[in-house]
């Protein structure tokens, strides 16, 4: 039976360690945080929400993601009323080194994921929703906190959708529909039926409630728990700022605190606090983690003409047996980036995610967070549609391998849609993220596996068409590291790339040769981090570099070399800079000045 009284009790002192907290900082969103008390502190401390305080690492804890991360106040302070933070720390809200950061980062042992970009929690929840049900097979659930404001963004319907087709009855999301954005209503303001009927329509349990009737609260969850064959929205009707007269349902206070004297004011609405009382928060049952033994038979690689894309798939079922916390991700282009060839040999460990790129990158860093290997792969192209997802992974520190496959004009026929000619960059820009670009089947697969060894966040660039081999199978891949394929003493150049652009400085390698011109030709197989090393050295002995890449010049190879030299030489960019167009690869090769015939131009250029 639950105790009203006492959620009562533990509410109007959450609400007084809210207060504290934001008026000591000078910012935060209070009334975004008073809005959601009740929902909250039922949940937390009626018996619903499964946790051992103490040990957030156990792996049968249910999952709480505030996807309205700017609420933050509000999880600091439901920690706090369990016992598990002091209110002298909670006045460290927002200051310099504190662990209690604006929006949830895991500097804060009890945050889930980092969040704040509004959109993303839903996706990360199916992440671990998925993860329990279908690989750990664990009994815990994931509660996700929503914003009214943010179920306008499109990431929450793509994850709408596939949490439905997976029949995430383990998944329980908590709508705080306070009718206030920042600038005003909401798009729906207060109207509770316009939720339900469209989230019923993509076939979700759906539990509408009074955000402040505690009795109807626990019906609620108590209804969410029951359900056995789909997830759970539970849409509250809440006000914004409640609890402070002077606050409630007022525009214009969103992201605003109160002075020490209107402070001084609330704390006498408020009344009476009893600053003694802690929540008890319920156990989960104490479960063994045993992971399923999936038996694999390799498939032979080889070092015939392959693409670097299916070697890619191959290289999934190879390494599963070394690493069996990998599961696979791809946005229903498995045909092509060849995630197909693990899918038909590990099935239990693929999820299709369909068109819905910035869904699956929630939801790998879903998966990430509870401890698996996640490899998420589309068009290079359409990895952009996940940048805010893929920008939030990195505050999470998480351990995603991404794949963009097509990458660059070399692709062909389908024109400038579909190719990758930005994705460098992007990953480029992220902290601690490798970019790693293999030219054959021997690269790709000993690149893959170091993907995989690495913690970390790692985007691997392969190539539609199928290459000839270069390495053998012996030879070793590092990440940070190059290969120096062709030099000499009387290199008069040095050729970087990588990829597929390696194939067409190896070429003019060899026209060049039988004229009497020797250059030295690079493998710069991983990007960032960029062997700093060997591209100094090789400015210092040839006195010239060109950099040849299948990609925008901006943020590409070209300016991760640039970036690197500490020495003065000759330097040249070679790469796509106009605007791309359908033809046969050679052709659009040729035309963006990318092929060996562009190099030897160059590299004649310096002769005279």
């Amino acid at each position: 039976m639950i105790d009203i009284k006492k959620i009562e009790e533990l509410s109007k002192l959450i609400r007084y360690y809210i207060l504290i907290a934001t008026t000591r900082a000078g910012s935060g969103h209070l009334t975004s945080s008073l809005s959601a008390v009740e929902l909250m502190a039922t949940l937390f401390f009626g018996g619903f929400f499964r946790y051992r305080p103490g040990e957030p690492k156990y792996h049968n804890n249910d999952r709480l993601i505030f996807s309205k991360g700017h609420a933050s106040p509000l999880l600091y302070s439901l920690w706090a009323a369990a016992d598990m933070i002091s209110e002298e720390e909670l006045l460290t809200l927002r200051k310099f080194n504190s662990r209690l950061e604006g929006h949830p980062t895991l500097k804060f042992p009890y945050a889930e994921a980092a969040t704040g970009s509004l959109g993303q929690g839903l996706p990360i929840g199916i992440g671990m929703a998925l993860n329990a049900k279908y690989i750990d097979k664990l009994p815990y659930n994931t509660f996700v906190l929503l914003g009214d404001s943010e179920m306008t963004e499109g990431s929450q319907w793509e994850a709408i959708q596939i949490a439905a087709h997976y029949k995430l009855n383990n998944l329980i999301g908590i709508i705080d529909v306070n009718g206030l954005g920042q600038r005003g209503e909401t798009l729906y303001g207060h109207d509770i039926s316009a939720y339900e009927q469209r989230i019923y329509s993509f076939g979700w349990e759906v539990i509408t409630t009074d955000g402040y009737d505690i009795k109807e609260i626990t019906s609620s969850y108590k209804r969410a728990l029951l359900v056995k064959d789909r997830p759970v929205m539970i849409i509250a009707k809440t006000t914004k700022g409640k609890g402070i007269s002077f606050l409630e349902d007022k525009n214009g206070w969103h992201g605003k605190v109160l002075s020490e004297e209107q402070k001084n004011l609330a704390l006498i609405e408020f009344g009476e606090i009893n600053k003694n009382i802690r929540g008890k928060i319920r156990k989960p049952k104490a479960v063994d983690l045993t992971m399923e033994k999936i038996e694999v038979n390799e498939i032979p690689i080889g070092n015939e003409n392959i693409s670097t894309r299916k070697v890619y798939g191959i290289s999934l079922v190879n390494i599963f047996s070394e690493f069996p916390n990998i599961v696979v991700l791809d946005a229903e282009v498995s045909n092509s980036t060849f995630a197909e060839i693990f899918k038909e040999k590990i099935p239990s460990r693929f999820f299709e995610m369909y068109i819905a790129e910035q869904n699956m990158a929630g939801a790998a860093i879903g998966l990430s967070l509870r401890g698996k290997i996640p490899f998420v792969s589309s068009f290079a192209a359409f990895l952009t549609r996940a940048f805010d997802q893929i920008r939030m992974s990195q505050y999470s520190n998480t351990n995603i391998k991404f794949v963009g496959s097509h990458a660059g004009v070399s692709i062909g026929e389908d024109g400038a849609s579909q190719m990758g000619l930005e994705d460098i960059a992007m990953f480029r820009t992220l902290l601690n993220c490798t970019v790693l670009y293999p030219s054959d089947g021997v690269s790709t697969f000993k690149l893959v596996k170091k993907a995989a060894e690495h913690y970390g966040n790692v985007y691997i660039r392969t190539t539609r068409m199928d290459t000839p081999g270069i390495y053998s199978g012996k030879e070793d891949f590092v990440i940070g590291g190059s290969k120096m394929l062709r030099s000499s003493k009387n290199d008069i150049a040095t050729v970087i790339s990588a990829g597929i652009t390696l194939h067409e400085a190896l070429k003019a390698y060899e026209e060049l040769k039988i004229e009497g011109v020797l250059i030295r030709v690079i493998d710069l197989y991983s990007i960032k981090p960029i062997d700093k090393e060997t591209v100094n050295q090789a400015a210092r002995e040839t006195k010239s570099i060109i950099t040849v890449e299948d990609h925008f010049a901006e943020g590409g190879l070209g300016e991760a070399v640039l970036s690197a030299l500490d020495t003065q030489c000759f330097f040249k960019i070679l790469a796509v800079r106009k605007m791309p167009m359908s033809g046969k690869p050679f052709e659009l090769l040729d035309y963006e000045e990318i092929s060996k015939d562009s190099i030897i131009m160059q590299v004649k250029n310096l002769l005279s």
